[in-house]
């Protein structure tokens, strides 16, 4: 029986940052898919036995139940001793940019997709101000990555688990990464190392 389960479906990227972690950290774990579109986390059942917060992914690992992608990180960056800090300085700024990318990338860039991607909303001046959030935020990520192959230093940590979450899944942004050349870079370099798997191939999709 595996070790960890998570709490996840394909088309989450926050599940993915956990979903990933634990396939390049080689763990043994098991997908326990939502049916999120149609209201599964939130229902009563899922809030009151699995996450109150009403929101995917959540870790199961013996005893210990966690939600929240960067603390699912955290916590499997201390029980494997790969991806964390070496320091209390890179300790604080891995966190930097992991705050970074749950206020600023993650946040935009997510609901920009699921409002012109699953809402089918078409269009509005909320998409606008969102795409232009994500944009500005992209570009601050790629100067960033025009001086360090990894979003801490020369190599990767949850940081990058963390801010990459979102950005495997193509076309269904609606935000075009082509502009961004560092960014891009960063994210072969990360598909390049081994375990990685596209969000798809990992989790059960709803749709």
């Amino acid at each position: 029986m595996p070790d960890y389960k998570l709490y996840c479906f394909g088309e989450s990227g926050n599940a993915y940052k956990a979903a990933l972690m634990l396939e390049l950290c080689r763990l043994p774990w098991e997908p326990i898919w939502l049916d999120f579109f149609n209201g599964e986390t939130r229902k009563p059942e899922y809030r009151e036995t699995v996450n109150e917060m009403g929101e995917a992914p959540v870790l199961l690992h013996g005893d210990v139940k966690l939600s929240q992608s960067g603390v699912i990180l955290d916590y499997l960056a201390e029980q494997t001793r790969k991806f964390g800090p070496k320091s209390d300085d890179e300790r604080r700024e891995i966190w930097r940019w992991i705050l970074f990318d749950n206020h600023k990338l993650t946040a935009n860039l997510a609901t920009l997709r699921f409002l012109i991607q699953f809402a089918k909303t078409g269009e509005t001046p909320v998409t606008e101000f969102l795409r232009t959030r994500s944009i500005n935020t992209l570009k601050i990520v790629d100067a960033h990555l025009a001086n360090s192959p990894f979003v801490i230093g020369k190599r990767a940590t949850i940081a990058d688990l963390s801010m990459c979450g979102y950005l495997y899944y193509g076309d269904e942004l609606t935000v075009p990464l082509q502009q961004f050349v560092n960014v891009e870079k960063w994210l072969d370099r990360i598909k390049s190392m081994p375990g990685w798997k596209h969000p798809y191939d990992l989790m059960p999709r709803g749709r």
